[in-house]
């Protein structure tokens, strides 16, 4: 061991970030020897001291801590389970997401998780709130064995202030992150030498055998799509969130990757009120974190000036590739892994609004979609009814490895922009986000940041951003409201026929569609065919108004 800091060697540790104590409840909640070692709640520069003992671990030429999560980079989505009790298992939606997991299986995975904390000589605890909203917020405490995760729940979730931490009390959930430990692979229902396991009865999570700090991320975002619409009717969306300068324009953003959710929220005209987690209440909306995890790969301060200086001290990159001399990172190299992330508190964005809520409701519903067939409008306004179809399908495309060479895209459907996370069944999130909208009269839209012309594969083009952003404009003014609009076939959506800063004919796909009549009716059949398939499998729960909001078939 390195020789005790000042910090270290106090036996007075309230204030301090170590606690050495035998009678802190910390020290005897896991059973630990006198001599481990407990940073609570450390400082940024105190976690860089021990982030830099790990392995791999250095400092960017920016000052950001330069981190590796191991063999796993990703989350592991087949290896969620969610522990079958008495008090949850009527409300979850069981299947595929949602695996169960018996009690006793839990209780050999957290024991094998809290044996392994013990044999650290140095353990991380970070308290902090999921929330910013205090009538909704919960008490989270992760309890780890590396810096790197201290320091990445620390940027991620909501920081106490020193009054709040000295009155913070019991934790409402608790994480036991053991991800350098394996799962016994022997035990009943276990797929691999990962799990990561949420208990609802328990209120803790345990993760084995991954070190992806995204885990952790979207753990707490996962109880929050439980806890919110069971205990307080409250609303929780995968979306991003932002605020004009008049009180009431507020915009939520759905969307998966790749379809510019991230981007079209940082917005220099309005301010970023969250890039990924929110909730919608009685009261208005509030961000569930206190940072953002952002995607690194081709990253440039040309295209993403926000998030490009948000890179310095006190964040966090996560597997990237970087000059071993200079400690400068290459943003374009995927050789470790495409999905590089940097993770910062949200105040490191200058047009971050904080706290990060607001106080009235969204005047605007997006539902984002990157279409790689070309036949999806560039926007549409959509009915209730649509709205809860399209949220249920969640649809965009996703591309089969790099651009270039690709004859097929794949169509992905993702149930409300965030089926992972979902606890209970889709329909459920989808009438609440339908009754919100109807019940303060906000505007929905579908906007499809896709191909325009023709498909990928036949030489379209994506829709170009300025065009983009001249839509958004018009629609956070208003004036996108007040246009006529005609019916979109098949799909039967309300399209504009006009809107200012974009050509009429981009609007409307068998206008702008270049390849001839026959391909576009051959590229639409197809596309309305998979939205019917998908959607097969939520019919029994939907109305016959939502059954019909969906394209011909």
């Amino acid at each position: 061991m390195s020789p005790p800091s000042a910090v270290e060697s106090s036996i007075n540790f309230e204030g301090h970030p170590t606690i050495k104590s035998n009678q802190d409840p910390l020290v005897k909640q896991l059973s630990l020897g006198s001599e481990t070692i407990i940073r609570h709640n450390a400082p940024p520069p105190t976690l860089y001291e021990d982030g830099l003992l790990e392995k791999g671990t250095t400092i960017s030429s920016t000052g950001a801590l330069m981190a590796y999560s191991g063999k796993k980079t990703g989350r592991s989505p087949k290896d969620k389970r969610i522990v079958d009790e008495e008090t949850s298992s009527q409300n979850i939606w069981w299947g595929p997401v949602n695996k169960q997991v018996d009690e006793l299986t839990w209780k050999i995975s957290r024991s094998r998780a809290l044996d392994y904390l013990r044999t650290r000589e140095k353990l991380f605890v970070v308290d902090a709130y999921a929330g910013w909203d205090p009538r909704y917020r919960i008490k989270v405490r992760i309890i780890c064995a590396r810096a790197y995760h201290a320091l990445f729940m620390t940027n991620m979730l909501i920081r106490p202030t020193d009054e709040e931490l000295a009155n913070f009390g019991e934790p409402d959930f608790t994480i036991y992150n053991a991800g350098q430990f394996p799962a016994n692979v022997h035990t009943k229902g276990m797929t691999s030498s990962t799990s990561v396991e949420i208990n609802f009865k328990d209120m803790e999570m345990v993760i084995l055998g991954t070190e992806y700090a995204g885990e952790m991320k979207k753990g707490i975002f996962t109880v929050m799509f439980y806890l919110m619409p069971i205990r307080h009717k409250v609303l929780t969306l995968h979306s991003s969130c932002n605020q004009g300068t008049e009180k009431g324009d507020v915009t939520l953003f759905f969307g998966l990757s790749g379809t510019g959710k991230t981007t079209l929220s940082a917005d220099p005209q309005r301010k970023l009120i969250g890039d990924d987690e929110h909730c919608w209440s009685d009261n208005g909306v509030f961000n569930i974190e206190g940072g953002c995890y952002a995607k690194c790969l081709d990253l440039s301060a040309e295209k993403e000036p926000e998030i490009f200086n948000s890179i310095k001290f006190g964040a966090i990159l996560e597997n990237v590739v970087y000059d071993q001399n200079t400690k400068i990172v290459d943003y374009e190299n995927s050789a470790i892994t495409e999905n590089t992330r940097c993770a910062y508190p949200i105040d490191f964005i200058p047009s971050a609004k904080i706290p990060c809520l607001a106080d009235t409701h969204p005047t605007n519903i997006i539902l984002l979609t990157c279409d790689a067939s070309g036949v999806l409008p560039p926007v549409s306004k959509l009915t209730n009814a649509q709205v809860m179809y399209h949220f249920i399908s969640g649809y965009t495309s996703k591309m089969a490895g790099t651009e270039e060479g690709v004859t097929e895209p794949t169509a992905t459907f993702s149930a409300c922009f965030g089926q992972p996370f979902l606890v209970l069944h889709p329909m459920k999130y989808a009438q609440q986000l339908s009754d919100k909208i109807s019940q303060h009269k906000a505007n929905a839209w579908l906007l499809n940041t896709g191909w325009v012309g023709a498909s990928v594969a036949r030489g379209g083009k994506r829709c170009s951003l300025k065009y983009t952003r001249a839509i958004l404009n018009a629609i956070h003014s208003g004036e996108l409201a007040k246009v006529d609009y005609e019916v979109f076939p098949t799909f039967n959506l309300n399209v504009p026929t006009s809107c200012p800063g974009v050509p009429s004919e981009l609007l409307n796909p068998t206008k702008a569609w270049t390849e001839g009549v026959d391909s576009f009716n051959k590229e639409i059949k197809s596309l309305a065919g998979k939205f019917a398939d998908n959607f097969k499998k939520y019919s029994d729960q939907s109305t016959a108004e939502v059954k019909a909001a969906g394209p011909d078939v």
